[in-house]
């Protein structure tokens, strides 16, 4: 993410052309930062193996901890670890971990996941929901890897092209915003290449999608109220809804994958 400001005249609007600190507050009020949903998180934890009482997670990018929470509750680990570069999130994801009584396994701190504060083999298990594409999923797998313990999974949802071809106006959008966006075989070749045996790889369903955008929905509205005349926070609001307009235009073309690794 880029923190500056963005010209409306000379390119299309995107969310990383503006301050993280807006990025930040507008995305405050909500369980998670991207799209998914608890029922998806369970079902890629269905295909890990082999997690005790003495296994450690690692939540990469965790955001207020929306997957994190159901991650403890749904697991015997001893700890899990929550990392994400901004201290409010951090801050609301510790008030949930005690709204849940999970706040003696399940730990927030502030970190950037390219520099992350981890020992080699600490972790039985690395999760990364919407996230990985903040330091580039080929990079993501091959440096958090070492902080697996042999055996250990990756799981990470990741922004992926369906087809091999598409429309003009989603291509250069998604590839200005995050050129690794790329197909599926792609990314599993990717997977392999750094390591690791891919395990599952599937699509999630369009309902995380439209959840997050109703979601926005409503968060505009109160946005717009709450900084009414700002240019900067007008033109934020018109990125959030041109990306929208765009996903349900081009959801065919694209769309969020579950990818889970073991690594070898």
């Amino acid at each position: 993410m880029q923190q500056n400001k963005k010209d409306m005249n000379n390119e299309e609007p995107n969310i990383h052309n503006f301050d993280l600190n807006i990025i930040y507050e507008y995305f405050s009020e909500t369980a998670r930062q991207g799209p998914g949903n608890g029922k998806e998180t369970l079902k890629a934890l269905g295909f890990i193996d082999g997690l005790t009482e003495k296994s450690k997670i690692a939540d990469i990018g965790c955001g207020t901890g929306g997957q994190t929470m159901v991650l403890g509750e749904n697991t015997p680990c001893e700890m899990i670890i929550g990392v994400d570069n901004c201290h409010d999130f951090i801050h609301q994801f510790k008030q949930n971990a005690q709204i849940k009584n999970l706040q003696d396994r399940v730990k927030g701190i502030v970190g950037n996941m390219e520099n992350l504060p981890f020992q080699k083999e600490d972790f039985d298990l690395i999760w990364s929901e919407g996230a990985i594409y903040n330091i580039g999923f080929e990079r993501g797998l091959n440096e958090w890897r070492k902080f697996l313990k042999p055996g250990g999974y990756i799981a990470v949802t990741e922004n992926t092209w369906f087809t091999e071809e598409r429309p003009a106006e989603i291509q250069e959008f998604w590839h200005k915003i995050y050129p690794e966006i790329d197909t599926i075989s792609n990314k599993v070749a990717q997977m392999q290449k750094a390591g690791y045996l891919p395990i599952a790889t599937y699509i999630l369903p369009e309902t995380i999608w439209t959840d997050y955008y109703t979601w926005q929905t409503f968060r505009r509205e109160s946005f717009l109220k709450k900084y009414k005349g700002n240019k900067t926070i007008e033109e934020f609001i018109v990125s959030q809804q041109y990306e929208a307009e765009l996903y349900y235009k081009y959801k065919a073309y694209y769309g969020y994958m579950f990818y889970i690794g073991k690594k070898m």
